[in-house]
């Protein structure tokens, strides 16, 4: 079994992709260190890996003092982690103009902030386990909108493009420090999860017209998402791409280099790609 006695640690793996990602790593071996800020979504996620596979954490990877504790935890419990998935993140339509606040600071709390909170609990862990032979792996989530901005996803892409930058201004320390740890960002289009059911919206806008716009565009099942990632952090890769819609948004800013920004924006207001306004 690929996993065998290694601890895997995934944030968000009460549903979607975080699931996904567990229940892969339980069946290949992996003892799973699973958090998620839902605790009923979270004893899903553990009934369906069966026993002894995963152990659970009640976790808002927001909260830094929290994550820096909940890493020890998982030492003390399982011993050294050698896998981390820094996967829990949140989405928001908004207009940069109509979002508030404090809808994107919790994002960015969120989205940025635990992706940080994650990686610097759990470095030391990674270089410590890690060897030439079997070297620990760092994923981050990013998105296809940290390669790409869409309109009214401005503050979910200021998110996946920090965690792009930061990703991979730490694979290259990695690198130059020769520590055995791979670091990889996954870029995917949209997955079949319930992200945009729980996404938040700007005070104008619908959230079910929202939600429903992002289940129709959703083209990838968490199963298949969790299988790219593993099979390309295995091949150490470091940008990871899932999904036809995925590998599309990559090639966009390649073929067009900035002019994609304007094609997007007058395809988007010909099109009325944008999920109406409430009462409209």
């Amino acid at each position: 079994m690929k996993y065998q006695g290694r601890v895997a640690v995934v944030t968000g793996a009460g549903s979607g992709i975080g699931r996904a990602l567990t229940l892969a790593l339980a069946r290949d071996g992996a003892h799973v260190a699973a958090s998620d800020i839902d605790a009923a979504g979270l004893a899903e996620t553990q009934e369906a890996a069966g026993p002894g596979k995963v152990s659970t954490y009640e976790l808002d990877v927001a909260k830094r003092d929290a994550v820096l504790a909940h890493a020890e935890q998982v030492r003390r419990d399982l011993g050294p982690a050698s896998l981390l998935f820094n996967n829990a993140g949140v989405d928001l339509f908004a207009g940069i103009a109509d979002m508030s606040w404090k809808d994107f600071d919790w994002l960015i709390g969120i989205n940025i902030g635990g992706v940080v909170n994650g990686t610097k609990a759990f470095l030391p862990q990674l270089i410590e386990s890690g060897s030439a032979q079997h070297p620990a792996r760092l994923i981050n989530m990013s998105s296809a909108f940290g390669l790409i901005s869409v309109p009214y996803q401005g503050a979910y892409s200021t998110s996946k493009f920090a965690v792009r930058g930061f990703t991979e201004a730490l694979r290259q320390e990695m690198i130059i420090e020769r520590h055995p740890v791979t670091v990889h960002c996954v870029h995917p289009g949209v997955v079949r999860t319930n992200f945009g059911a729980n996404m938040r919206t700007a005070d104008n806008e619908d959230p079910e017209l929202a939600a429903k716009y992002f289940t129709r565009a959703a083209l990838t099942t968490p199963a298949k998402a969790a299988q790219v990632i593993l099979r390309g952090a295995e091949k150490n890769r470091a940008r990871i791409l899932i999904g036809p819609d995925g590998r599309v948004m990559a090639a966009m800013p390649r073929l067009l280099g900035a002019g994609y920004v304007g094609l997007l924006g007058r395809a988007a207001r010909l099109t009325n790609s944008r999920s109406p306004r409430a009462g409209s």
